[in-house]
Order: structure tokens, then C-alpha cells, then sequence
């Protein structure tokens, strides 16, 4: 027969086991005025039922019972959860058994005679234990059912399902798309699902970064050149619009594009056709154009630094993707995610997510979105992660330009650290030129040699 006692909705259960009534009665008292939800039992055999018809957040056991030993009780435990923390409580000849319960994984043993604090304390602990395991599975749960959903898409926020819907209804359209969001938003994640989607799926999704090529060499890029158009053009170049014939185009940081190439890019989109450098045929193509801008291309055009007829050509369809700061019920699940990928790479067992992890989670406003999230996740699973400077160092005080400077000190400090101080891996990452990193690397005062 068993005695509850129910406490303030917010306390956990625990399971007291004793086949002594006043030692139930007691300990039962001191966990209830301690805030707990109790349920007493008088033997193992009606515990194991309660437990296995509604597990308990805790298991506080006698190892002497009338129907089971302290070790058979915790193997038959182990069965149910094995992640169930289990106090055992001992007389003095029990100590040893207790410790060798510690070593299969029981949570604590408690010997008697001891106080009502220790075994409030040792409770207290358990059950936060327990918490974390709990949130761990259901964020491991709805991960598993995001990811069947669509990997590329992860997330189970409004904004997200939103996003997804959109994403798959443009896909089908065939359209021109221009992909707004901040750094490291995921831009390129959107574009690549538009071409997967849609019916262009089977060709080439060619991607170029209209800010990470000198301008001297992008026209040649994008447009492609005959042999002898231009000094050291030894022979025909295809370039990425007519690599993309049939396919998708996707031109990130548009608005870094020189104007002369926004020109000859505006007359490519209107009549579907493109003339190599140095050459005099042009030639059809069949596309679709995705590009992707992290500033509003309107203001952009309003202030000249942006051809406005390019904008309104581009600008059919915008799909906007919002910041991490704005679905926060998405980190976690991103954050396991880009875990267990980066423990696979590095050859690592995945750490498990502790109480200070999942608080900088949820409180930091990640300025830096899905990009900078991975690349915490990163250093997490190589021990790197130091909560007191994983953040970008505060930015609520100073100018916006005081506040965007930080940000990208720490941005580049955190790559360096990543690419072990090869600039080359870091430039490649960032999606920036090696001289301009440089330059931004000795402004800033880092050192590369001082990551490696």
C-alpha cells in the first residue's frame, strides 16, 4: 500500500521505499516540506509498478526490503530507465554494495543514521540531473522529427514552418528570387532548397560571391571569355552564368557587385542571354537567378550605390529569413544538431549539454545566427567552449560602428581559432578576401600565429 502526498504542481516525484512506516512517514515529511511530490512504499514489488505505470523523477530505495535486495531492486531499475537516478540507502554493512551500486550508475547512497539535509541536498541534485536528461531527450525527440521533415530547414518555430511553406510554394514557381537576411543567416541554405525543389534540381547549382572576387577578375567569372580577350586569356572560359544553363544561379552579397557588372548582369536577366568577353556571339540560357543580400537593396538603390532597375528585376519574389534572436525555441534543436555533426568530424563522443550551456543558449542574442551557433557548437565539442568569451565580447554599449567592430573582431578571432591560425582556411570561411582579412586581422591587433 502506498501513501502520496501531492505539493506545488512545479515539484518533481519522488519515490520513497522503506519497509518501515515511520522512516516513510519522516522522510516523506522533510521531502514535502522541501517542495517534492512523495509517493512512500513499503516494498520494491508495488514500487516497481507505480514506476513503471508513471516513472518518477527520482528513486530514494532502502537496500533492505522484504521482497528484493538493494541489488536486484536497482537492476530491475535499470531495465526501466537506466537513466533514472536511484538513491540507495544503507546500514553500515551495506556501504560496499552501495559503492558498487555507484559504479553501475545509481546516482548516491546514503548511510544511515543521516541527516534530513543530506538527503535533501543529494535530491536536489538528482533532480536537476534529471531535468537535463529530460529536456535532452525531448529536444533529441523533436530534433529526430525536424530533421525527417527537412534537414535543411531545421526548426520548429512559426517563423520556420512559415519559411518552409514559402520556400516549397516559390520553389515550384521558377521564378527569379531575391534571399534577404543577416550574416550568417543561412542564406545559401535557401537558395540551394529553391533549386532541390524545384524542377532544375538535376542541373548544376552554381554559386558565386559577388563581394569575395576583385572586380578585375568577377566579370570574367560570371560572364566567361574567349581565348586572347584579355592579356594571359589562353584559352575559352566557361563562366558561372553559362555553367548554370538549365540550372540555378545564386549570387550571394549581390550588393557588393560593381556597378558595369550590374549593367551587363540587368541585360542577362531581362533577355535571358549571354555575351563572353572577347567575344561577338552571345548566347541563350535558361536559368534561374537566386541572389542574396544582407542590407535592404531599396535603400541601397535609393542612395545610388544599388541600380534601381536591377533591384526591381531581382525583386519578383523576397523571401526574408528571420534572425536567430527572433525563434529561440529553435536554438537548442540547432545547436544539437550542429553538436552531433561536429563530434562525428572530429572523432568525438557528443558532450553531453550542461545547465550553464543551455542558459548561454537561451540568453545570448547570437548576432552572428546559424553561423556563429555552429561554430560554437564547434568549439563545444572540442572542450574549447569558454561561456565567459564565447559571445562576442559585449556589444550594448558604444556606437553602432563601435558595436559592428567588436562583432567582427570576435567574428575573426573565433575563425582563426577554428582554422588553427591559417588565414587561408579562415578567409575561405568567411567568404572574404585573403588581403582584406589581413588588413582586417592587423587592425583588430590578432596575431594568427597565436591560434595555431
Amino acid at each position: 500500500m502506498s501513501e502520496t502526498a501531492d505539493g506545488p504542481g512545479s515539484a518533481e516525484r519522488v519515490v520513497f521505499i522503506d519497509d518501515e512506516a515511520e522512516v516513510c512517514r519522516a522522510n516523506r515529511q522533510s521531502l514535502e516540506l522541501d517542495g517534492f511530490r512523495v509517493e512512500t512504499f513499503g516494498a520494491a514489488g508495488p514500487a516497481l509498478t507505480a514506476i513503471l505505470a508513471d516513472p518518477p523523477g527520482l528513486v530514494i530505495t532502502d537496500v533492505r526490503l522484504p521482497d528484493l535486495d538493494g541489488n536486484a531492486l536497482f537492476a530491475r531499475l535499470r531495465t526501466i530507465d537506466p537513466e533514472l537516478p536511484v538513491i540507495l540507502i544503507t546500514g553500515h554493512g551495506d556501504i560496499r554494495m552501495a559503492v558498487a551500486a555507484m559504479r553501475d550508475g545509481a546516482y548516491d547512497f546514503l548511510a544511515k543514521p543521516y541527516p534530513a539535509e543530506a538527503l535533501l541536498a543529494s535530491a536536489r541534485r538528482a533532480l536537476e540531473r534529471r531535468r537535463l536528461v529530460l529536456e535532452n531527450r525531448q529536444l533529441r525527440a523533436r530534433l529526430d522529427a525536424a530533421l525527417e521533415e527537412d534537414p535543411a530547414f531545421l526548426g520548429v518555430s512559426p517563423e520556420m514552418v512559415r519559411l518552409r511553406q514559402l520556400v516549397r510554394e516559390v520553389a515550384h514557381a521558377d521564378v527569379d528570387v531575391l534571399v534577404f537576411g543577416e550574416t550568417g543567416a543561412g542564406k545559401e541554405v535557401v537558395a540551394s532548397a529553391l533549386h532541390r525543389w524545384g524542377r532544375r534540381a538535376k542541373r548544376n547549382f552554381v554559386a558565386m560571391n559577388c563581394g569575395a572576387l576583385p572586380d578585375s577578375v568577377a566579370e570574367s567569372e560570371l560572364f566567361g571569355h574567349e581565348a586572347g580577350a584579355f592579356t594571359g586569356a589562353l584559352k575559352r572560359r566557361v563562366g558561372r552564368i553559362e555553367h548554370a544553363q538549365g540550372g540555378t544561379l545564386f549570387l550571394d552579397e549581390i550588393e557588393s557587385m560593381p556597378l558595369n557588372l550590374q549593367v551587363k548582369m540587368l541585360r542577362v536577366l531581362q533577355e535571358r542571354k549571354v555575351e563572353p568577353l572577347g567575344g561577338n556571339d552571345t548566347m541563350a540560357v535558361d536559368m534561374r537567378v537566386v541572389a542574396a543580400t544582407k542590407v535592404d537593396l531599396g535603400q541601397a538603390a535609393a542612395q545610388g550605390t544599388f541600380r534601381d532597375d536591377l533591384y526591381h528585376r531581382l525583386n519578383v519574389i523576397t523571401i526574408a529569413i528571420p534572425p536567430l534572436r527572433n525563434r529561440r525555441e529553435d536554438v537548442i534543436l540547432l545547436f544539437q544538431e550542429f553538436l552531433r555533426r561536429a563530434a562525428t568530424r572530429f572523432g568525438r563522443e557528443v558532450p553531453a549539454i550542461t545547465g550553464p550551456v543551455l542558459d548561454h543558449l537561451r540568453r545570448h542574442d547570437w548576432p552572428g545566427n546559424v553561423r556563429e551557433l555552429g561554430h560554437f557548437a564547434e568549439r563545444f565539442a572540442l572542450g574549447l567552449a569558454d561561456l565567459e568569451r564565447s559571445a562576442p565580447e559585449a556589444v550594448t554599449a558604444g556606437t553602432l560602428a563601435d558595436q559592428v567592430d567588436r562583432f567582427e573582431r570576435s567574428l575573426i578571432r573565433e575563425e582563426l581559432i577554428m582554422a588553427g591560425g591559417d588565414v587561408r582556411m579562415a578567409a575561405e570561411s568567411l567568404g572574404t578576401p585573403r588581403k582584406t582579412l589581413y588588413d582586417k586581422i592587423a587592425r583588430h591587433g590578432l596575431t594568427p600565429t597565436d591560434y595555431r
